[in-house]
């Protein structure tokens, strides 16, 4: 519905936009002010037309009485809304068509004046069939062959000012022709609105009252900035032989008892590792969405801090906004907050409820994160390695610390060595194969009643590794071998008790440049193939970009994250490029890249990054497609929450700057660190998450394969292993 609106803004010159939502008012209460407005956009939803929950006053706006009559546009379920209010029978499609482009044929007048026909984007597996010689005319039609035969794409109301359609118009695949309608659509309301003298009534405060701010509004977390910024001392030296991993063991990585925090480029295109020297009281900050207050913690030193009015994005944003400080220019991360968010805390963003099958408490963190005061950034590409601190006075530790990398790089053979250990055989708990087929088919039942379009469903496994001991794998050993079989350039190391957190995630979410002019960028990645002898990049592009499922798949997720980014910076929003097949060190994948940014820079370009990461959870590659409905879905047919899988980790920079990856091809576990004295033994519990957006053309058995040979590339990590 947002980007709707944006292509309003562009297509209609000086509009100024109210969203109301089909359960705000009643229509009693409603239309008495519907003389402030100039015209009604009914934009598309998931559901039908038949569902008062899923259609709420719209259905109602169609009958009002000629008094307060005013030009109406529908699109898809609002084309749906209109034609069965006079009449028109509601049918499920033979095929369901979501995320697929048609040729829409058209009468060439009216909504569609000056154009021919044009490829244009449909979600939807209900359709009309239109009463004959009934008060609803059609205007456009798509041929379906033999799925489906000819579907109206387009109709108005023979005697009253309503048009609709059933493509979308909005959407990055349909052409130009299709957002023109919106246009046309404007012009026909005029040329309405003069034959019957129709004149809107000026805004006041009694209506803004009742409507609120118009959109897009942008309203900051935190008080205006401070003048003055705090320099971070930097050194930058030139060692291209020093390895990430023996930066990371020589503060602190194999030691299970100490928080740690890497965030590692492991493979191209990633470029820059980050590895945080904490501090025994560096700040960790946690949180859960059930509670009223953030809990921080310093040592041993345990605090809770009550949120107050506020909310916890607004705490955090805060303090950021009071720790903003000034770095070297040629490296994104300066220090600033490392950690993860869960799934769980967008599943709240988004006002869904949470899943009713776990105890709140027994949940863990849904935020965990550890601000970071000393850092070692490695330019790969460079050679280049930079030692920074944000805290004062703090050159010996620089110098002391340079002194100790140059001289492990000029000897590496001084570096603790990985010593191969015994891993006792885990016991592999996998989800159920015919209880998955049996969700997927569940899924698939409500894609084809229009409850979704797409629904990313997803199943836990679990590891148990029994009769562990100072002698057995450590956590960071383990992840060195996930490193090596399956690099990644979103791969992490993340230990904040009371989760140690190991990925080789390849999706980055979202990153945004420092301010001024912050740019978002998302790069959803939807489709993979493994590479393979034969697996040419030819034959990649032939079976992911030549996919229709595969392209499917990653549009609608594209046109999610355009709705998404919409709804914080308005209209300046961009697809830089469209399923493009990049390759990776291990796969190939199918990428499309979404950018926005406010249109005026202003006090608020501070933290657009952040409000934008707080629209934009749960990740749309993660949920499916319209959001919070497929959210709402998946929440009955998951027997329990997903915790850090499908969330993200990452970083916010004390420069402004961010940049989160999706939680994929990771493991966790949920535990505090066990002595390492002699003959103690203990029982680790390692999690894993995979799935696969089901679609309605998703193959069952496919789907299964698919979802196993994600857990593959994790799995493996569990077998025993050397090292190096």
């Amino acid at each position: 519905m947002i980007h709707l609106l944006s292509t309003c803004r562009l297509l209609i010159p000086g509009c100024i936009i109210y969203i109301i939502k089909n359960d705000d008012f009643t229509i009693e209460e409603l239309v008495p002010h519907l003389s402030y407005f100039s015209a009604i956009i009914v934009g598309p939803g998931p559901g039908s037309p038949d569902n008062p929950h899923d259609i709420g006053i719209v259905k109602d706006i169609w009958k009002v009485e000629d008094a307060h009559l005013l030009p109406i546009f529908g699109v898809c379920l609002g084309l749906q809304s209109l034609a069965v209010e006079f009449g028109a029978r509601l049918q499920r499609l033979h095929v369901v068509k979501h995320g697929q482009v048609s040729t829409v044929h058209h009468s060439s007048s009216g909504l569609f004046a000056g154009r021919g026909p044009f490829g244009a984007v449909r979600y939807h597996s209900l359709h009309v069939v239109l009463a004959k010689e009934g008060e609803i005319e059609e205007l456009g039609w798509v041929n379906d062959g033999e799925d489906n035969g000819r579907v109206v794409m387009a109709a108005r109301h023979r005697t009253r000012p309503f048009w609709a359609v059933q493509y979308h118009p909005e959407s990055v695949c349909t052409d130009l022709g299709g957002a023109e309608v919106i246009k046309n659509f404007w012009q026909l309301a005029q040329e309405w609105t003069k034959e019957t003298g129709r004149t809107a009534r000026p805004w006041d405060a009694s209506s803004k009252r009742i409507f609120g701010n118009s959109w897009p509004t942008f309203i900051q977390h935190s008080p205006p900035p401070t003048p003055s910024l705090r320099t971070i001392s930097t050194t930058v030296v030139e060692l291209p032989g020093l390895s990430v991993t023996s930066v990371a063991e020589l503060f602190g990585a194999m030691d299970d008892e100490l928080p740690f925090v890497l965030l590692d480029s492991a493979a191209k295109p990633g470029r820059f590792s980050i590895v945080a020297a904490l501090l025994s009281t560096s700040l960790q900050i946690t949180y859960n969405v059930q509670d009223t207050f953030v809990t921080l913690k310093r040592g041993a030193s345990l605090v809770r801090e009550e949120l107050g009015k506020g909310d916890v994005w607004s705490w955090l944003a805060t303090f950021m906004r009071a720790h903003k400080a000034q770095g070297h220019s040629d490296i994104p991360f300066w220090g600033g907050l490392v950690g993860q968010l869960s799934y769980e805390l967008g599943v709240q963003s988004i006002h869904v409820a949470m899943n009713p099958n776990v105890a709140m408490d027994e949940r863990h963190p849904d935020i965990n994160l550890v601000f970071v005061e000393r850092s070692i950034v490695l330019d790969s590409t460079t050679g280049k390695v930079y030692v920074q601190s944000l805290l004062p006075d703090d050159h010996p530790w620089i110098s002391q610390t340079v002194v100790q990398l140059t001289a492990f790089s000029c000897h590496p053979s001084s570096s603790t060595s990985t010593v191969l250990k015994a891993t006792p055989p885990p016991v592999i708990i996998l989800p159920d194969r015919a209880r998955y087929i049996s969700r997927i088919n569940q899924a698939k039942d409500r894609l084809f009643a229009g409850d979704s379009y797409e629904l990313c469903l997803t199943a836990k496994t679990c590891i148990s590794i029994p009769n562990c001991s100072s002698a057995t794998q450590t956590s960071w050993e383990r992840y060195k071998v996930l490193r090596k079989k399956n690099p990644a350039p979103h791969s992490a190391f993340l230990r904040l008790h009371p989760s140690t957190f190991l990925s080789s995630s390849p999706e980055r979410f979202l990153s945004y440049s420092r301010p001024p002019h912050s740019t978002c960028q998302l790069r959803p990645i939807k489709g993979t193939v493994r590479k393979a002898p034969g697996i040419t990049r030819a034959v990649a592009e032939e079976l992911l970009a030549g996919s229709t499922k595969e392209v499917a798949e990653n549009l609608m997720i594209v046109d999610l994250i355009r709705h998404d980014l919409h709804g914080v910076v308005g209209e300046d929003v961009q697809v830089k490029q469209f399923c493009v097949v990049e390759e990776y060190e291990t796969v190939w994948q199918l990428v499309s890249v979404i950018e926005g940014k406010l249109k005026e820079s202003s006090d608020a370009d501070d933290e657009v990054g952040w409000e934008v990461l707080r629209r934009s959870l749960p990740p749309g590659s993660m949920t499916g497609a319209p959001k919070k409905r497929s959210v709402e879905i998946l929440q009955t047919l998951e027997d329990g929450e997903r915790n850090l899988y499908s969330g993200v980790f990452g970083y916010w920079c004390v420069g402004g700057g961010g940049d989160w990856s999706v939680t994929i091809r990771s493991c966790f576990k949920y535990n505090h660190p066990h002595s390492a004295a002699d003959g103690v033994t203990w029982t680790e519990e390692w999690t894993f998450g995979a799935g696969g957006a089901i679609t309605a053309l998703s193959d069952a058995d496919a789907e299964w394969d698919e979802m196993t040979v994600k857990l593959q590339s994790v799995l493996n990590s569990f077998s025993t292993s050397s090292t190096h």
